[in-house]
């Protein structure tokens, strides 16, 4: 299983569910001055969140900060090929985290707002949902 997966759950395998509705919570950026923010519902991966956080951290020489603001706290179960139908439910296979529209994925602090642009460009080719660069909203 990938590294990045709660530590401790209550239930092991979980129901599918549905995915309705915009971004109540996370909608805004809050810890760094650009974001990624999502346009359609989806499932992301654990391993699509680390593909961006290791693209993003690469293109910035150590530049700056990446923050990560979403976790995949939802097992996907599966059962193995050529398996026959019924015998319960598969085993978890991988984690995902669900987002729905506005949800801030990604954030970016210390850099410039071109060299935030180009990364988080490059971020966005490995998400499997839609996206958009925000930047954040200062308020007085």
């Amino acid at each position: 299983m990938a590294a990045n997966m709660p530590r401790r759950v209550k239930w092991r395998k979980a129901q599918k569910g549905r995915l309705r509705g915009n971004a109540c919570r996370g909608n805004k950026v809050s810890y760094g001055d650009f974001g990624l923010q999502t346009l359609e519902h989806g499932r992301i991966n654990a391993r699509h969140i680390e593909a961006g956080r290791v693209a993003a951290t690469h293109f910035l020489h150590r530049e700056g900060r990446v923050y990560v603001r979403l976790f995949p706290h939802k097992p996907i179960s599966s059962k193995p090929l050529e398996t026959r139908m019924g015998k319960g439910k598969g085993e978890p296979a991988y984690w995902t985290a669900e987002v729905k529209p506005g949800a801030v994925l990604y954030e970016i602090g210390g850099v410039s707002e071109d060299i935030a642009k180009a990364a988080l460009l490059r971020v966005a080719h490995k998400m499997p949902v839609k996206t958009r660069f925000v930047k954040r909203r200062h308020t007085i």
